[in-house]
């Protein structure tokens, strides 16, 4: 299988990490050999329930003994795409807010930004340098990363960037300014927080003239940073919410949330005004309800910062320089990244699955499943000091 997969498989890193996936269950992932790895990384957050949580396998399947696909998106009326609907408007209860549901994160930022278009009638995107939102034209146009950009340009005209907390920059937000979209944790920069109510700073700019804020909930939502969306931590409720990743419970789903009156001018001149055939399948979609059902039902959430401060005293190490990050989406952070290279490939072959940050080489991810026990964390972190202590 590994032949194949390096033969037909088209490939987007050097050295991919090639488990070749037999099964997996709850926080381990098993290959063809019988060994098990733990799963620190959780598909890069997604898998928030762990793997093959008997909820969501149960809604798939009973959901897949009624219909799969039947219509593109917003024709019919069903079920399971009104329910996730309903429940992720009711996470917003201070406006009427509508949800588009769609494949993926980075299509829901691009929906995101076609509706900041035209809710403001204005061209101009702000986004934030260091910043990654997803990896189509448009959500790469918004990316703040020349070294991923650079290769596919000429991308979006109209992006203008700003430093992310620099209080001095927010002035740059002006009357032709359609929108700021800004992660509410840079990820890929290295899991970078607002600092000294910046959110609200420029959630206020944005009110002054006439933009919307719009929050990437990609990665801190669905309650990974410890509250249901990530912007909870910082006083402020953005225009419009980009999720994805964790919604879907491993499979592929994302979603933009804004008020309803603003959804509603995607309907209408022109009609059509966003569509897409798979958007919420609804397979897909039962698998989403059953995920978010089971996080806002259950401690998982709150459980998130007790779990975050017992990988903390564990990972006391003089080679980790730093944990950052809230919740249960952290990095520990090495003093080079050759020294996290090495460290992230021993690592694996004790049996710990870990990995790297887009754009910041000397941290470790650690984004485990939300579902994770603490004896797992344990042994996690214990593998991982123990490669610390080998690795010279």
């Amino acid at each position: 299988m590994k032949s194949d997969f390096f033969t037909y498989q088209a490939q987007t890193s050097p050295f991919p990490l090639c488990i070749e996936v037999s099964h997996a269950k709850g926080s381990f992932i098993y290959d063809f050999k019988g060994k098990k790895y733990l799963d620190f990384v959780a598909g890069v957050s997604a898998n928030s329930l762990g793997h093959s949580h008997p909820k969501v396998v149960e809604a798939v399947k009973n959901q897949m003994d009624s219909y799969a696909h039947v219509m593109v998106y917003g024709e019919f009326i069903q079920k399971p795409q009104v329910d996730l609907c309903k429940i992720l408007a009711a996470t917003i209860p201070d406006k009427h807010m509508a949800v588009y549901i769609t494949n993926s994160g980075t299509e829901a930022t691009e929906g995101s930004i076609k509706l900041a278009k035209r809710v403001t009638k204005r061209t101009e995107i702000i986004a934030a340098k260091q910043s990654y939102h997803g990896n189509t034209q448009g959500s790469m146009s918004v990316s703040g990363v020349e070294k991923q950009n650079s290769a596919f340009r000429p991308l979006i005209p109209g992006i203008r960037f700003i430093t992310f907390n620099d209080e001095g920059e927010i002035k740059l937000i002006t009357e032709n300014t359609a929108a700021v979209i800004l992660e509410t944790i840079q990820g890929g920069a290295g899991f970078i927080e607002p600092k000294n109510g910046y959110f609200t700073k420029v959630k206020k700019r944005c009110e002054e003239v006439g933009a919307l804020l719009i929050l990437d909930e990609i990665q801190t939502g669905i309650g990974r940073t410890g509250l249901f969306w990530g912007f909870e931590n910082y006083n402020v409720t953005p225009d419009i919410i980009i999720t994805g990743k964790g919604l879907g419970g491993g499979l592929p789903i994302g979603a933009f949330i804004a008020s309803f009156e603003h959804m509603s001018l995607l309907k209408d001149n022109p009609k059509l005004g966003h569509i897409s055939t798979f958007a919420a399948n609804p397979v897909i979609t039962a698998a989403a309800n059953a995920t978010v059902l089971e996080i806002l039902e259950t401690n998982l959430i709150p459980d998130c910062i007790r779990k975050e401060h017992l990988i903390r005293e564990h990972l006391q190490h003089p080679k980790i320089k730093e944990i950052r990050g809230r919740g249960l989406m952290l990095i520990a952070m090495l003093e080079t990244p050759e020294l996290a290279t090495k460290v992230v490939y021993r690592c694996l072959e004790k049996g710990l699955i870990l990995f790297f940050l887009l754009f910041e080489g000397r941290a470790l991810r650690i984004t485990p499943p939300l579902t994770i026990s603490d004896e797992e964390i344990a042994l996690g972190c214990s593998i991982l000091l123990d490669v610390l202590d080998e690795i010279e």
